[in-house]
């Protein structure tokens, strides 16, 4: 390990949050707190029935997924139609990430206030989809602006709801599950590609936009139906005792946790590299390598396509091994791929280094939402999750614009170099998170 002679609790001194948890300081941050049920429910096997409920939220996970992909991947036709430099398109993504953010703040908490999880999931799809829909009806740049602000609510009012009741239902499975709903991302960021180079080849920006949006539709639908009437209405009993104060001082001591917020940032160094290929990479191929909405739309569809097979992968195994082992190996081989993607100019050697880029850079996303799980108390699973994506969100906002400015003046292969470095940082971060003590059992 890194500066091996320096005890973890050198970087990470946060005895006040250990005494919230336990009633007492410790020398070292246990990473699972001891009132976690992951740790006391029934290790059973999980049979596909029982995983049903999983693949659900998955699959609306996938619609999420899809309106966000699409998003991207119109872009590079939309700029040229609203006259947008690389820079401005950065800005533009900084909008949709500044209303994610936005939509962030208190939307966790409200969902495990209320306990409504399947509620706020619908609202997120409907809200995303009908944004997409609109977009088929915009020629002008402030009413795209306000679509694109609806576009980035939807993508973080999901993931407080969907993380928080796939963490509840299956505490001992919590990898698996996670790593469920990661597929359904990849999923949908795997077929959102081919089918926009489909349409965008056919069809204007505009009209593809509207036939992306049927799908979405379909799964509120399912959702509806199998799983909304089975929600419960009341607030989960350990909320109802609780003040406003007592909420509030919970809150504070989550925000203190170093290995929340250390994790968070982590997460959203690599989050900056998502989301930089899902910009970048569309324009690299069609304004560079020139290969044409079709061949773009592969190319975007290999990046997931590893994710598909890496992300249960990893999910699982971090249930067995633990979480930091499997995260610093999809960190360590995104951050070399990355760097390899712009040397070598040709399309099959891009396509083949993306693919295994996708491989390394997914696995690692459901093993970060298992293990910032395991650090919260289940009563906060929706809050928790809001500072994890809150935290990718304002790191993104920062992080485009100054990847578009790199572009502008340096090319559009400099930013790859940015992705790389950003992967690397997240590398450290999670490297220098606190070590627990022998013998505690931890899945960090």
């Amino acid at each position: 390990m890194l500066f091996p002679q320096l005890r973890p609790g050198f970087f990470f001194p946060f005895n006040g949050v250990a005494r919230y948890y336990y009633g007492a300081p410790l020398p070292n941050v246990r990473m699972l707190p001891p009132h976690d049920v992951s740790k006391t429910a029934p290790n059973n096997p999980i049979g596909w029935v029982e995983q049903g409920p999983a693949f659900i939220v998955g699959l609306g996970h996938s619609a999420i997924h899809w309106i966000a992909a699409f998003f991207y991947l119109l872009i590079p036709f939309i700029g040229p139609d609203l006259g947008l430099s690389y820079t401005d398109t950065g800005l533009l993504v900084s909008v949709f990430h500044i209303s994610s953010w936005v939509a962030n703040l208190g939307s966790g908490l409200l969902v495990d206030i209320t306990g409504r999880r399947m509620l706020f999931q619908i609202m997120s799809l409907l809200i995303g989809g009908l944004a997409l829909l609109a977009f088929g009806w915009t020629h002008h740049l402030l009413v795209f602006l306000g679509l694109v602000i609806l576009l980035g609510m939807s993508n973080n009012l999901w993931h407080p709801p969907a993380i928080a009741y796939l963490s509840e239902h299956y505490p001992r499975h919590r990898g698996r599950a996670l790593a469920i709903h990661a597929l359904g991302a990849n999923l949908g960021d795997t077929l959102a590609p081919i089918a926009a180079g489909v349409l965008l080849a056919s069809y204007s920006w505009q009209q593809a936009s509207v036939a992306a949006t049927f799908p979405v539709l379909l799964i509120v639908l399912l959702i509806g139906f199998t799983l909304l009437s089975k929600e419960g209405r009341a607030q989960p009993d350990s909320q109802k005792s609780k003040s406003f104060v007592h909420i509030i001082n919970d809150l504070k001591a989550l925000l203190r946790n170093r290995a929340i917020t250390g994790l968070a940032v982590a997460s959203g160094c690599r989050n900056i590299a998502q989301n930089g290929l899902y910009l970048f990479l569309p324009l690299y191929l069609i304004n560079e390598l020139k290969t044409g909405a079709i061949w773009m739309g592969m190319v975007m569809m290999a990046l997931q396509i590893g994710g598909l097979v890496s992300g249960p992968v990893a999910g699982i195994w971090s249930d067995q091994v633990g979480r930091r082992p499997v995260i610093l190996w999809g960190l360590a081989g995104s951050a070399v791929l990355l760097a390899l993607i712009t040397p070598f100019p040709n399309t099959f050697v891009v396509t083949s280094v993306v693919t295994l880029a996708g491989c390394f850079l997914f696995s690692v996303r459901p093993v970060v939402h298992s293990w910032m799980m395991d650090l919260s108390p289940p009563t906060y699973f929706g809050t928790t999750t809001s500072i994890l994506f809150g935290t990718q969100a304002i790191m993104t906002v920062v992080a485009m614009p100054i990847g578009g400015l790199i572009a502008d003046s340096y090319g559009l292969a400099s930013v790859f170099y940015l992705l790389a470095a950003m992967v690397l940082i997240a590398y450290l971060l999670i490297l220098l998170l606190p070590t627990p003590p022998t013998g505690e059992p931890t899945r960090g």
